[in-house]
Protein backbone atom coordinates (compact mmCIF):
# COMPACT_ATOMS: atom_id res chain seq x y z
CA UNK A 1 0.00 0.00 0.00
CA UNK A 2 1.31 3.65 -1.17
CA UNK A 3 0.68 5.94 2.44
CA UNK A 4 0.61 9.50 1.67
CA UNK A 5 0.55 11.40 4.67
CA UNK A 6 -1.10 14.88 5.20
CA UNK A 7 1.24 17.07 8.01
CA UNK A 8 -0.30 19.86 9.42
CA UNK A 9 -0.88 21.61 12.66
CA UNK A 10 -4.23 22.47 13.74
CA UNK A 11 -3.43 25.87 14.58
CA UNK A 12 -1.27 26.51 11.57
CA UNK A 13 -2.65 29.37 9.36
CA UNK A 14 -1.25 28.34 6.82
CA UNK A 15 -2.68 24.96 7.36
CA UNK A 16 -6.39 27.01 7.83
CA UNK A 17 -5.95 28.64 4.27
CA UNK A 18 -4.93 25.53 3.14
CA UNK A 19 -8.00 23.08 4.38
CA UNK A 20 -10.81 23.96 1.33
CA UNK A 21 -7.91 22.74 -0.79
CA UNK A 22 -6.98 19.67 1.59
CA UNK A 23 -11.02 18.74 1.56
CA UNK A 24 -10.90 18.23 -1.93
CA UNK A 25 -7.74 16.26 -2.20
CA UNK A 26 -8.79 13.95 0.66
CA UNK A 27 -12.00 12.86 -1.54
CA UNK A 28 -10.79 12.65 -4.54
CA UNK A 29 -7.63 10.69 -3.85
CA UNK A 30 -7.00 8.00 -6.79
CA UNK A 31 -7.45 3.70 -5.17
CA UNK A 32 -4.53 2.40 -3.60
CA UNK A 33 -3.37 5.35 -1.63
CA UNK A 34 -4.19 5.11 1.89
CA UNK A 35 -4.41 8.37 3.36
CA UNK A 36 -3.47 9.56 7.07
CA UNK A 37 -3.36 12.79 8.83
CA UNK A 38 -0.29 13.28 11.31
CA UNK A 39 -0.25 16.34 13.39
CA UNK A 40 3.11 18.13 13.52
CA UNK A 41 3.56 20.16 16.50
CA UNK A 42 4.22 23.87 15.75
CA UNK A 43 5.03 24.71 19.61
CA UNK A 44 5.24 22.53 22.89
CA UNK A 45 3.34 23.22 25.99
CA UNK A 46 3.69 26.70 27.42
CA UNK A 47 1.81 28.99 29.87
CA UNK A 48 4.41 31.91 29.09
CA UNK A 49 1.82 34.48 27.62
CA UNK A 50 3.04 35.04 23.28
CA UNK A 51 5.31 37.90 23.59
CA UNK A 52 4.44 41.18 21.73
CA UNK A 53 7.06 40.93 19.12
CA UNK A 54 5.76 37.21 18.13
CA UNK A 55 1.84 38.58 18.48
CA UNK A 56 2.92 41.05 15.47
CA UNK A 57 4.38 38.69 13.31
CA UNK A 58 1.57 36.39 13.20
CA UNK A 59 -1.02 38.79 12.54
CA UNK A 60 0.89 40.09 10.06
CA UNK A 61 1.09 36.49 8.63
CA UNK A 62 -2.84 35.97 9.04
CA UNK A 63 -3.06 39.28 6.75
CA UNK A 64 -0.22 38.32 4.32
CA UNK A 65 -2.40 35.10 3.75
CA UNK A 66 -5.84 37.03 3.25
CA UNK A 67 -3.64 39.03 0.26
CA UNK A 68 -2.67 35.32 -1.34
CA UNK A 69 -5.47 33.07 -0.34
CA UNK A 70 -8.49 35.02 -1.05
CA UNK A 71 -11.52 34.31 0.89
CA UNK A 72 -9.56 33.05 4.18
CA UNK A 73 -11.64 34.74 7.16
CA UNK A 74 -9.72 35.60 10.18
CA UNK A 75 -11.14 37.17 13.24
CA UNK A 76 -8.61 39.76 14.42
CA UNK A 77 -10.49 40.44 18.21
CA UNK A 78 -8.40 36.65 18.96
CA UNK A 79 -5.72 39.58 19.98
CA UNK A 80 -7.64 41.27 22.57
CA UNK A 81 -10.23 38.83 23.45
CA UNK A 82 -7.49 36.54 25.18
CA UNK A 83 -4.06 35.99 26.35
CA UNK A 84 -2.24 34.32 23.86
CA UNK A 85 0.17 31.70 24.04
CA UNK A 86 2.74 29.95 21.45
CA UNK A 87 1.55 26.51 22.83
CA UNK A 88 -0.39 23.99 20.06
CA UNK A 89 0.37 20.69 21.37
CA UNK A 90 -2.69 21.14 23.59
CA UNK A 91 -4.65 21.15 19.89
CA UNK A 92 -2.76 18.71 18.27
CA UNK A 93 -3.63 16.36 21.80
CA UNK A 94 -7.33 17.44 21.32
CA UNK A 95 -7.31 16.02 17.88
CA UNK A 96 -5.93 12.75 18.39
CA UNK A 97 -8.34 12.23 21.26
CA UNK A 98 -11.27 12.93 19.13
CA UNK A 99 -9.68 10.37 16.52
CA UNK A 100 -9.30 8.09 19.71
CA UNK A 101 -13.18 8.12 20.50
CA UNK A 102 -14.43 8.08 16.82
CA UNK A 103 -11.95 7.92 14.03
CA UNK A 104 -14.87 9.61 12.13
CA UNK A 105 -14.22 13.00 14.59
CA UNK A 106 -10.66 13.31 13.50
CA UNK A 107 -11.72 15.66 10.60
CA UNK A 108 -14.27 17.70 12.64
CA UNK A 109 -12.48 18.41 15.31
CA UNK A 110 -9.34 19.81 13.21
CA UNK A 111 -12.24 21.68 11.32
CA UNK A 112 -13.52 22.55 15.11
CA UNK A 113 -10.17 23.86 16.02
CA UNK A 114 -9.95 25.83 13.09
CA UNK A 115 -13.07 27.46 13.43
CA UNK A 116 -12.73 28.74 17.16
CA UNK A 117 -9.50 30.23 16.67
CA UNK A 118 -9.93 32.21 13.43
CA UNK A 119 -13.48 33.40 13.28
CA UNK A 120 -15.11 33.03 16.77
CA UNK A 121 -11.39 34.42 18.30
CA UNK A 122 -11.69 31.52 21.16
CA UNK A 123 -8.18 30.03 22.63
CA UNK A 124 -7.11 26.50 21.18
CA UNK A 125 -4.39 26.64 23.40
CA UNK A 126 -6.69 26.24 26.28
CA UNK A 127 -8.14 22.77 27.18
CA UNK A 128 -11.72 24.62 28.82
CA UNK A 129 -11.83 25.99 24.68
CA UNK A 130 -10.90 22.66 23.59
CA UNK A 131 -13.46 20.28 25.59
CA UNK A 132 -16.25 22.58 24.25
CA UNK A 133 -15.35 21.61 21.04
CA UNK A 134 -14.88 18.20 22.11
CA UNK A 135 -18.73 18.18 23.51
CA UNK A 136 -20.19 19.86 20.60
CA UNK A 137 -19.14 17.17 18.95
CA UNK A 138 -21.05 14.92 20.63
CA UNK A 139 -17.96 13.82 23.31
CA UNK A 140 -18.14 13.26 26.79
CA UNK A 141 -16.51 16.66 28.45
CA UNK A 142 -14.70 14.69 31.12
CA UNK A 143 -13.58 11.72 29.56
CA UNK A 144 -12.25 13.78 26.75
CA UNK A 145 -10.22 15.99 29.24
CA UNK A 146 -8.90 12.51 30.60
CA UNK A 147 -7.77 11.03 28.08
CA UNK A 148 -6.18 14.35 26.98
CA UNK A 149 -4.17 14.16 29.69
CA UNK A 150 -2.90 10.65 29.58
CA UNK A 151 -0.07 8.41 28.82
CA UNK A 152 -1.75 7.00 25.73
CA UNK A 153 -2.32 10.48 24.31
CA UNK A 154 1.13 11.50 24.95
CA UNK A 155 2.40 8.70 23.27
CA UNK A 156 0.03 9.17 20.45
CA UNK A 157 1.24 12.72 20.09
CA UNK A 158 4.92 11.20 20.26
CA UNK A 159 4.17 8.95 17.21
CA UNK A 160 3.06 11.58 15.01
CA UNK A 161 5.91 13.77 16.10
CA UNK A 162 8.47 11.09 15.39
CA UNK A 163 7.04 9.80 12.19
CA UNK A 164 6.84 13.59 11.26
CA UNK A 165 10.49 13.85 11.77
CA UNK A 166 11.33 10.88 9.76
CA UNK A 167 9.49 12.12 7.05
CA UNK A 168 11.73 15.03 7.01
CA UNK A 169 9.00 17.51 7.64
CA UNK A 170 9.74 20.74 9.41
CA UNK A 171 6.76 22.90 8.10
CA UNK A 172 3.00 22.42 7.48
CA UNK A 173 1.27 22.13 5.25
CA UNK A 174 3.26 19.28 3.72
CA UNK A 175 1.66 16.20 1.88
CA UNK A 176 4.43 13.43 1.45
CA UNK A 177 3.99 9.72 -0.38
CA UNK A 178 5.62 6.89 0.98
CA UNK A 179 6.16 3.96 -1.19
CA UNK A 180 8.30 0.51 -0.79
CA UNK A 181 10.37 2.32 -3.23
CA UNK A 182 10.98 5.73 -1.01
CA UNK A 183 9.42 8.69 0.10
CA UNK A 184 8.22 12.12 -2.21
CA UNK A 185 7.17 15.42 -1.41
CA UNK A 186 3.97 15.86 -3.55
CA UNK A 187 3.33 19.16 -4.68
CA UNK A 188 0.15 21.49 -3.54
CA UNK A 189 -1.05 24.57 -4.62
CA UNK A 190 -3.58 26.45 -2.47
CA UNK A 191 -7.16 26.52 -4.24
CA UNK A 192 -5.68 24.11 -6.79
CA UNK A 193 -6.34 20.33 -5.63
CA UNK A 194 -5.35 19.32 -9.27
CA UNK A 195 -1.66 19.98 -9.07
CA UNK A 196 -1.84 17.49 -5.60
CA UNK A 197 -4.20 14.77 -7.56
CA UNK A 198 -2.51 14.79 -11.23
CA UNK A 199 0.61 14.14 -9.39
CA UNK A 200 -0.79 11.16 -7.52
CA UNK A 201 -2.25 9.56 -10.59
CA UNK A 202 1.00 9.51 -11.84
CA UNK A 203 2.59 8.04 -9.05
CA UNK A 204 -0.48 5.63 -8.96
CA UNK A 205 0.70 1.57 -7.48
CA UNK A 206 -0.38 -0.79 -10.20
Amino acid sequence: MAHVYYVHDPMCSWCYAFAPTWGHIATAVPPGFDVTLLVGGLAPDSNAPMPADMRARIEQTWRRIQAVVPGTEFNFEFWTRNTPRRSTYPACRAVLAAKHFDPALEAPMIAAIQRAYYREARNPSDIETLSALAAELGLERAAFEDWCASDACASALEHDLGKTRALGVSGFPTLVLQTAGGVWRLPHAFGEPDVTLTALESLQPD
